[in-house]
């Protein structure tokens, strides 16, 4: 338990150093997530891994980090998703297959690393490094290609929500439609608010909508994973991944944090948002303790992955464009 605590501690240190480095006004863009995984990567390179803090960082990285997936899922308003936005749904999912299928193919294209480059599709179609999080172990993943996904996806979805910042007001859409548009084609939450934010409520309103109807498919989603993976296995059980109870936690803190009996909320605003911090800063630590596992030597095989993800985020932009 000692050496856990420790390990625990490590992490947490990492994600607050992350968190600071956020704070910094030149610094900010690229978010806490991607600051813990640099942070952890850079202690990595320069003083090797912390062994005797290994159980600590693997329990981050596992346990925590299903904890945090949980929480988000009171932050999910299943009751406005389906009342208000069933359209969103349906072009939600559209985006999610869009995601996933272009950056597969671009992948091949580019002969680039399939692990990595379906976990980068995954991320790209949904919600980012925390869908990339909660397929990775479905996949079998290793904890360096989950490490360089999250941290990639991050870094371009940030780049993504400047561009498209900058870009909006000469754009020939009007505060919903461009809410909309970067809700269905920005990679994490936190960027469809930035992006969405500066062409006021309306878009912002309309952009965290068409954001949680992607995010609301990353539960069906792991079960299909689950499904094919088991499939692909066959009868080598050992590759065969064990069922994701944490997706069933991730669901009923959805279902809780909907419920509104009599009008008023089960769980009040402010435990919400407490959660939805928690949440983050664990997601946060979690990326530390993959950050740890990095080699310099992954990053040279890492540029097709990136290549193939940044030329379907590309075209899911201009799709999405489209669809609005």
């Amino acid at each position: 338990m000692l050496f856990i605590g420790a390990g625990v501690l490590f992490t947490a240190a990492l994600a607050l150093c992350g968190q600071l480095l956020s704070w910094i006004p030149a610094l900010q863009l690229l978010g806490p997530l991607t600051w813990g995984i640099l942070l952890a990567a850079l202690y990595r390179q320069l003083l090797g891994y912390p062994e005797s803090l290994r159980p600590g960082i693997q329990f981050t990285s596992k346990n925590l980090l299903r904890l945090a997936i949980m929480l988000c899922g009171l932050k999910l308003d299943m009751g406005t998703l389906f009342s208000e936005g069933p359209g969103m749904l349906l072009r939600g999912a559209a985006v999610v297959l869009l995601g996933i299928t272009l950056t597969w193919y671009a992948a091949k294209w580019l002969k680039a690393e399939s692990s990595l480059s379906l976990l980068l599709g995954i991320g790209t179609g949904v919600c980012g490094a925390a869908a990339i999080a909660a397929a990775a172990p479905i996949l079998n993943a290793k904890e360096e290609d989950t490490a360089l996904g999250a941290g990639m996806i991050a870094f371009v979805g940030t780049l993504f929500a400047v561009v498209y910042t900058l870009a909006q007001p000469l754009l020939p859409l009007d505060s919903l439609e461009y809410g909309i548009w970067a809700g269905l084609s920005l990679h994490e939450l936190a960027q469809v608010a930035l992006a969405s934010a500066p062409a006021g409520e309306e878009a912002l309103t309309a952009g965290l909508m068409a954001k949680l109807g992607r995010v609301f498919l990353l539960l069906p989603l792991c079960f299909v994973l689950l499904a094919w993976m088991r499939r692909e296995g066959g009868n080598e059980t050992a590759k065969r991944p064990a069922f994701p109870w944490f997706l069933l936690g991730f669901a009923a803190f959805s279902l809780a944090g909907s419920l509104a009996p009599s009008g008023q909320p089960l769980i009040p605003e402010a435990v919400k948002d407490f959660a939805g911090a928690a949440a983050s800063f664990l997601l946060a630590m979690a990326m530390a303790g993959f950050g740890l596992q990095i080699h310099l030597r992954s990053l040279t095989r890492a540029w097709r992955p990136l290549a193939a993800m940044l030329l379907s985020s590309v075209l899911l932009s201009i799709i999405t464009f489209w669809m609005v």
